[in-house]
């Protein structure tokens, strides 16, 4: 079977509302279930007064299925609301694990990360080089402050991460002009990749407005 090519991939995107959960991942000590009911209430209320324009579909970043966390959470967001899934995903050469210990449940969209990148460049040159430089030094800032705590520095592998994360919202909320953000806790860890949402923010690439803070 022919593999459906990144503009294909981009047009069936494009017809979408994208919603997007960010959190902790498997060592989230919370039952999924009640979390993600907060986060559907939420939705819903949001929704209701701001009606997303497009069907809704929530796009996941490759998370493998686990108990606990974020990709629990977005299993039963996604079955509450009755939505499909989508998943944006790092190619295998930069981490060949990524796709396959996905969870696929219920996804109707495999996304790679480099098809994401051409219409966020295409919308804004030079953005993905601004956006790299400003994670760079976030995360020089984040691992200055681990060393002052005698704490070891961030994996090599959360840049790419975190880059994935930042490319996914910036692109969705480009190519389907709107989208929503939902955080899955009221405190974000200063280490964690969701943390780095605020670049997003300072780059103008999501707006502060379409994040739904979590209020658990």
């Amino acid at each position: 079977m022919t593999a459906p090519s990144d503009t294909s991939v981009i047009d069936a995107l494009a017809q979408y509302h994208p919603l997007i959960i960010e959190g902790m991942g498997g060592y989230d000590p919370r039952a999924p279930e009640p979390v993600a009911m907060q986060i559907v209430s939420q939705l819903r209320d949001r929704w209701r007064a701001q009606p997303p324009a497009k069907p809704v579909l929530l796009v996941t970043q490759g998370d493998p299925i686990e108990e606990r966390g974020i990709s629990a959470i977005t299993r039963c967001v996604a079955d509450e609301l009755g939505v499909p899934r989508a998943m944006a995903f790092l190619e295998p050469d930069v981490a060949d694990y990524h796709k396959p210990n996905a969870d696929h449940h219920g996804v109707v969209l495999e996304i790679p990360y480099s098809a994401l990148i051409r219409p966020l460049e295409n919308g804004r040159p030079g953005v993905t080089r601004s956006l790299e430089q400003a994670v760079d030094t976030a995360l020089t800032e984040k691992n200055q402050q681990r060393e002052r705590e005698g704490r070891d520095a961030l994996q090599n592998y959360c840049r790419d991460f975190v880059l994935l994360q930042e490319v996914t919202k910036a692109a969705c909320n480009r190519i389907c002009g709107e989208i929503t953000v939902a955080h899955t806790c009221t405190e974000i860890s200063p280490f964690s990749v969701t943390s780095f949402y605020q670049v997003g923010l300072d780059l103008g690439l999501v707006a502060a407005d379409q994040i739904v803070a979590y209020e658990g």
